[in-house]
Protein backbone atom coordinates (compact mmCIF):
# COMPACT_ATOMS: atom_id res chain seq x y z
CA UNK A 1 0.00 0.00 0.00
CA UNK A 2 1.75 3.46 -0.90
CA UNK A 3 1.92 5.89 1.36
CA UNK A 4 -1.29 7.54 2.89
CA UNK A 5 -1.68 11.59 2.76
CA UNK A 6 -2.54 13.48 5.27
CA UNK A 7 -5.93 14.35 4.22
CA UNK A 8 -6.64 10.30 3.38
CA UNK A 9 -5.90 9.67 7.15
CA UNK A 10 -7.80 12.74 8.41
CA UNK A 11 -10.69 11.63 6.10
CA UNK A 12 -9.90 8.39 7.06
CA UNK A 13 -10.49 8.63 11.17
CA UNK A 14 -13.12 10.74 10.70
CA UNK A 15 -15.62 8.77 8.33
CA UNK A 16 -14.34 5.75 9.88
CA UNK A 17 -15.33 6.57 13.52
CA UNK A 18 -18.76 7.55 11.82
CA UNK A 19 -19.35 4.07 10.11
CA UNK A 20 -18.06 2.24 13.77
CA UNK A 21 -20.98 4.06 15.39
CA UNK A 22 -23.85 3.45 13.14
CA UNK A 23 -22.16 -0.15 12.18
CA UNK A 24 -22.93 -0.53 16.46
CA UNK A 25 -25.98 1.15 17.05
CA UNK A 26 -28.35 -1.65 16.39
CA UNK A 27 -26.60 -4.34 18.69
CA UNK A 28 -25.92 -1.73 21.29
CA UNK A 29 -26.16 -4.45 24.99
CA UNK A 30 -25.77 -7.50 22.92
CA UNK A 31 -23.91 -9.78 24.71
CA UNK A 32 -20.59 -10.98 23.02
CA UNK A 33 -22.39 -15.01 22.77
CA UNK A 34 -25.47 -13.85 21.37
CA UNK A 35 -22.88 -12.28 18.46
CA UNK A 36 -21.35 -15.14 18.15
CA UNK A 37 -24.19 -16.16 17.07
CA UNK A 38 -25.49 -13.89 14.96
CA UNK A 39 -22.28 -11.54 14.19
CA UNK A 40 -23.06 -8.42 12.55
CA UNK A 41 -20.72 -8.29 9.39
CA UNK A 42 -22.36 -5.63 7.36
CA UNK A 43 -24.59 -2.34 8.33
CA UNK A 44 -27.77 -3.70 10.09
CA UNK A 45 -30.98 -1.12 10.51
CA UNK A 46 -33.44 -1.26 13.48
CA UNK A 47 -32.06 -3.65 16.22
CA UNK A 48 -32.26 -1.79 19.71
CA UNK A 49 -33.09 1.81 19.06
CA UNK A 50 -35.35 0.70 16.09
CA UNK A 51 -33.58 3.27 13.51
CA UNK A 52 -33.11 2.49 10.31
CA UNK A 53 -29.72 1.33 8.67
CA UNK A 54 -26.86 4.23 8.86
CA UNK A 55 -28.03 5.81 11.96
CA UNK A 56 -25.21 7.04 13.97
CA UNK A 57 -25.54 8.18 17.24
CA UNK A 58 -24.72 10.44 20.10
CA UNK A 59 -21.48 9.38 19.49
CA UNK A 60 -20.88 10.70 16.75
CA UNK A 61 -23.20 13.85 17.29
CA UNK A 62 -20.91 15.15 19.99
CA UNK A 63 -17.55 14.38 17.44
CA UNK A 64 -19.07 15.98 14.68
CA UNK A 65 -19.86 19.10 17.33
CA UNK A 66 -16.18 18.93 18.12
CA UNK A 67 -15.30 18.97 14.59
CA UNK A 68 -17.74 22.14 14.23
CA UNK A 69 -16.40 23.75 16.91
CA UNK A 70 -12.84 23.56 15.83
CA UNK A 71 -13.60 25.31 12.66
CA UNK A 72 -12.83 28.18 14.34
CA UNK A 73 -10.16 27.11 16.55
CA UNK A 74 -10.19 26.32 19.95
CA UNK A 75 -12.75 27.02 22.35
CA UNK A 76 -14.46 25.09 25.10
CA UNK A 77 -17.23 28.00 25.77
CA UNK A 78 -18.03 27.44 22.28
CA UNK A 79 -17.81 23.51 22.09
CA UNK A 80 -20.19 23.69 25.06
CA UNK A 81 -22.49 26.01 22.98
CA UNK A 82 -22.77 23.14 20.93
CA UNK A 83 -23.47 20.54 22.76
CA UNK A 84 -26.10 21.83 24.76
CA UNK A 85 -27.52 22.27 21.25
CA UNK A 86 -27.54 18.86 20.63
CA UNK A 87 -29.11 17.83 23.61
CA UNK A 88 -31.81 20.61 23.36
CA UNK A 89 -32.12 21.35 19.43
CA UNK A 90 -31.01 18.01 17.86
CA UNK A 91 -28.11 19.75 16.69
CA UNK A 92 -26.12 17.13 14.30
CA UNK A 93 -28.72 14.22 14.85
CA UNK A 94 -28.75 11.97 12.39
CA UNK A 95 -32.80 12.94 12.05
CA UNK A 96 -33.73 15.48 14.09
CA UNK A 97 -34.39 13.50 17.52
CA UNK A 98 -31.66 12.63 20.41
CA UNK A 99 -32.65 9.14 21.04
CA UNK A 100 -28.90 8.15 23.41
CA UNK A 101 -27.59 9.86 25.98
CA UNK A 102 -25.40 8.95 28.84
CA UNK A 103 -25.90 10.07 32.52
CA UNK A 104 -22.83 11.87 32.91
CA UNK A 105 -22.82 13.56 29.72
CA UNK A 106 -26.82 14.64 30.18
CA UNK A 107 -25.43 15.83 34.29
CA UNK A 108 -23.02 17.92 32.79
CA UNK A 109 -24.57 19.17 29.58
CA UNK A 110 -27.23 20.48 32.24
CA UNK A 111 -24.58 21.81 34.48
CA UNK A 112 -23.18 23.71 30.89
CA UNK A 113 -27.43 25.17 30.57
CA UNK A 114 -27.04 26.46 34.17
CA UNK A 115 -24.10 28.36 32.91
CA UNK A 116 -21.04 26.64 34.98
CA UNK A 117 -17.51 27.45 33.80
CA UNK A 118 -17.32 24.70 30.23
CA UNK A 119 -13.77 23.49 31.71
CA UNK A 120 -15.88 22.70 35.20
CA UNK A 121 -19.17 21.13 34.20
CA UNK A 122 -17.71 17.91 33.53
CA UNK A 123 -18.63 15.17 36.42
CA UNK A 124 -15.57 13.84 38.62
CA UNK A 125 -16.70 11.48 40.98
CA UNK A 126 -15.68 8.07 40.25
CA UNK A 127 -18.30 6.49 38.86
CA UNK A 128 -18.07 9.27 36.49
CA UNK A 129 -15.24 6.61 34.44
CA UNK A 130 -17.60 6.55 31.40
CA UNK A 131 -16.38 6.30 27.62
CA UNK A 132 -18.36 9.25 26.73
CA UNK A 133 -15.56 11.93 26.21
CA UNK A 134 -13.03 9.83 24.59
CA UNK A 135 -15.90 8.64 22.07
CA UNK A 136 -15.92 12.20 20.86
CA UNK A 137 -11.94 12.80 21.26
CA UNK A 138 -10.98 12.31 17.96
CA UNK A 139 -10.68 15.77 16.20
CA UNK A 140 -9.19 17.78 19.00
CA UNK A 141 -5.72 14.68 18.11
CA UNK A 142 -6.66 15.43 14.00
CA UNK A 143 -6.27 19.28 14.84
CA UNK A 144 -3.46 19.70 17.18
CA UNK A 145 -1.53 16.38 15.79
CA UNK A 146 1.48 18.61 15.20
CA UNK A 147 1.10 20.57 18.50
CA UNK A 148 3.85 19.77 20.91
CA UNK A 149 2.63 16.88 22.75
CA UNK A 150 2.56 18.99 26.09
CA UNK A 151 -0.20 21.33 24.18
CA UNK A 152 -2.26 18.01 22.66
CA UNK A 153 -2.80 16.53 26.08
CA UNK A 154 -3.64 19.97 27.80
CA UNK A 155 -6.31 20.59 24.96
CA UNK A 156 -7.28 16.72 25.17
CA UNK A 157 -7.76 17.05 29.20
CA UNK A 158 -9.91 20.09 28.70
CA UNK A 159 -12.05 19.45 25.90
CA UNK A 160 -12.67 15.87 28.43
CA UNK A 161 -13.55 17.90 31.17
CA UNK A 162 -16.62 19.30 29.72
CA UNK A 163 -18.38 16.09 30.49
CA UNK A 164 -15.24 13.92 32.01
CA UNK A 165 -13.94 15.74 34.14
CA UNK A 166 -12.07 12.84 35.79
CA UNK A 167 -7.82 12.60 35.67
CA UNK A 168 -8.35 8.76 34.45
CA UNK A 169 -10.71 9.66 31.59
CA UNK A 170 -8.51 12.75 31.01
CA UNK A 171 -5.55 10.47 30.37
CA UNK A 172 -7.44 8.04 28.29
CA UNK A 173 -8.31 11.27 25.83
CA UNK A 174 -4.33 12.24 25.69
CA UNK A 175 -3.35 8.82 25.46
CA UNK A 176 -5.82 7.90 22.70
CA UNK A 177 -5.01 11.37 21.18
CA UNK A 178 -1.26 10.82 21.35
CA UNK A 179 -1.73 7.56 19.82
CA UNK A 180 -3.70 9.35 16.91
CA UNK A 181 -1.07 11.99 16.41
CA UNK A 182 1.70 9.64 15.79
CA UNK A 183 0.05 7.53 13.06
CA UNK A 184 -0.54 11.35 11.34
CA UNK A 185 2.77 11.84 11.25
CA UNK A 186 3.46 8.22 9.01
CA UNK A 187 3.66 5.00 12.29
CA UNK A 188 1.47 2.02 12.18
CA UNK A 189 -0.65 1.53 15.14
CA UNK A 190 2.23 -0.96 17.16
CA UNK A 191 4.54 1.88 16.76
CA UNK A 192 2.25 4.67 17.68
CA UNK A 193 0.70 2.81 20.91
CA UNK A 194 4.47 2.27 22.04
CA UNK A 195 5.80 6.35 21.15
CA UNK A 196 2.32 7.19 23.07
CA UNK A 197 3.52 5.36 25.97
CA UNK A 198 7.12 6.72 25.67
CA UNK A 199 5.58 10.57 24.71
CA UNK A 200 3.18 10.80 27.43
CA UNK A 201 5.09 9.25 30.44
CA UNK A 202 6.64 12.46 31.54
CA UNK A 203 3.40 14.25 32.49
CA UNK A 204 1.50 11.51 33.33
CA UNK A 205 3.80 10.29 36.24
CA UNK A 206 3.86 13.19 37.72
CA UNK A 207 0.89 13.94 40.21
CA UNK A 208 -2.42 14.02 39.95
CA UNK A 209 -1.90 11.83 36.82
CA UNK A 210 0.52 9.48 38.87
CA UNK A 211 -2.42 8.08 41.13
CA UNK A 212 -4.50 6.90 38.37
CA UNK A 213 -1.79 5.29 36.25
CA UNK A 214 -2.31 1.70 38.05
CA UNK A 215 -5.93 1.69 36.08
CA UNK A 216 -3.63 1.77 32.81
CA UNK A 217 -1.20 -0.88 33.45
CA UNK A 218 -2.09 -3.06 31.08
CA UNK A 219 -2.19 -0.34 28.03
CA UNK A 220 1.43 0.95 29.58
CA UNK A 221 2.40 -2.47 29.55
CA UNK A 222 3.03 -1.89 25.49
CA UNK A 223 1.61 -5.54 25.08
CA UNK A 224 -2.18 -5.04 24.92
CA UNK A 225 -2.26 -6.41 21.64
CA UNK A 226 -1.16 -9.85 22.75
CA UNK A 227 -3.69 -10.46 25.09
CA UNK A 228 -7.05 -13.05 24.52
CA UNK A 229 -10.36 -11.63 23.69
CA UNK A 230 -11.69 -13.25 26.54
CA UNK A 231 -9.26 -10.65 28.47
CA UNK A 232 -10.93 -7.68 26.80
CA UNK A 233 -14.13 -5.98 27.81
CA UNK A 234 -16.24 -3.90 25.93
CA UNK A 235 -18.57 -1.81 28.58
CA UNK A 236 -19.10 1.64 29.03
CA UNK A 237 -15.71 2.09 30.87
CA UNK A 238 -13.08 3.97 29.32
CA UNK A 239 -10.27 1.78 30.41
CA UNK A 240 -12.01 -1.13 28.07
CA UNK A 241 -12.89 0.93 25.57
CA UNK A 242 -9.24 2.52 25.24
CA UNK A 243 -7.86 -1.24 25.87
CA UNK A 244 -10.68 -2.81 23.30
CA UNK A 245 -9.58 -0.14 20.61
CA UNK A 246 -5.84 -0.84 20.55
CA UNK A 247 -6.13 -4.10 21.13
CA UNK A 248 -8.79 -4.46 17.93
CA UNK A 249 -6.41 -2.42 15.42
CA UNK A 250 -3.17 -4.69 16.71
CA UNK A 251 -5.17 -8.26 15.75
CA UNK A 252 -6.62 -7.55 12.39
CA UNK A 253 -5.68 -6.23 8.83
CA UNK A 254 -8.10 -4.05 7.19
CA UNK A 255 -10.88 -0.96 8.36
CA UNK A 256 -13.49 -3.66 7.86
CA UNK A 257 -12.44 -6.57 10.59
CA UNK A 258 -10.97 -3.99 12.85
CA UNK A 259 -14.28 -2.36 13.11
CA UNK A 260 -16.18 -6.12 13.03
CA UNK A 261 -14.19 -7.22 15.56
CA UNK A 262 -15.40 -3.92 17.62
CA UNK A 263 -18.75 -4.37 17.24
CA UNK A 264 -18.91 -8.03 17.72
CA UNK A 265 -17.16 -7.61 21.38
CA UNK A 266 -20.92 -6.88 22.38
CA UNK A 267 -21.78 -4.20 25.10
CA UNK A 268 -21.27 -0.78 24.14
CA UNK A 269 -21.04 -1.74 20.60
CA UNK A 270 -21.11 2.13 19.13
CA UNK A 271 -18.65 3.68 21.41
CA UNK A 272 -16.21 0.60 21.18
CA UNK A 273 -16.33 0.84 17.15
CA UNK A 274 -16.48 4.30 16.88
CA UNK A 275 -13.10 4.42 18.91
CA UNK A 276 -11.62 1.74 16.79
CA UNK A 277 -13.12 3.09 13.53
CA UNK A 278 -11.17 6.28 14.16
CA UNK A 279 -8.06 4.22 14.57
CA UNK A 280 -8.70 1.76 11.87
CA UNK A 281 -9.81 4.98 9.29
CA UNK A 282 -5.87 6.14 10.35
CA UNK A 283 -4.34 3.22 9.59
CA UNK A 284 -5.74 2.25 6.33
CA UNK A 285 -6.98 5.52 4.98
CA UNK A 286 -10.42 6.63 3.70
CA UNK A 287 -10.39 4.49 0.83
CA UNK A 288 -10.51 1.37 2.38
CA UNK A 289 -13.48 2.27 4.15
CA UNK A 290 -16.70 0.11 1.93
CA UNK A 291 -18.07 2.43 0.14
CA UNK A 292 -21.51 0.87 0.40
CA UNK A 293 -21.27 1.62 4.54
CA UNK A 294 -20.65 5.89 3.84
CA UNK A 295 -23.02 5.91 1.26
CA UNK A 296 -26.03 4.71 3.84
CA UNK A 297 -24.63 6.55 6.65
CA UNK A 298 -27.53 9.45 7.38
CA UNK A 299 -27.06 13.07 6.11
CA UNK A 300 -24.30 11.63 4.13
CA UNK A 301 -23.74 14.84 2.36
CA UNK A 302 -23.82 17.11 5.39
CA UNK A 303 -21.04 14.80 6.58
CA UNK A 304 -18.95 14.88 3.39
CA UNK A 305 -19.34 19.16 3.85
CA UNK A 306 -18.27 18.97 7.57
CA UNK A 307 -15.01 16.87 6.78
CA UNK A 308 -13.74 18.78 3.70
CA UNK A 309 -14.26 21.99 5.34
CA UNK A 310 -12.11 20.84 8.60
CA UNK A 311 -9.65 18.86 6.59
CA UNK A 312 -9.00 22.06 5.19
CA UNK A 313 -8.37 24.14 8.10
CA UNK A 314 -6.21 21.55 9.62
CA UNK A 315 -4.11 21.62 6.03
CA UNK A 316 -4.14 25.30 5.93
Amino acid sequence: MPDLSIKDKILGGLWGAVVGDALGVPVEFQSRESLRQNPVQDMRGFGTYNQPAGTWSDDSSMMLCTVESLLDGFDTGHLGTLFVSWLDEAHWTPWEEVFDVGVTTSRAINHLRQGVEPEQAGLTDEFSNGNGSLMRILPVSLRYFDSPIEVLLDHAHRVSALTHRHIRCQIACGFYCAVVSEMLRGNKINEAYLWAINSTKALYEQSPYSEELPAFARVLSGDIGSLSESEIRSSGYVIHTLEASIWCLCNTGSYQDAVLTAVNLGEDTDTTAIVTGGLAGLEYGVHTIPSEWIDKLARRTDLETLFDQFVAEVLS
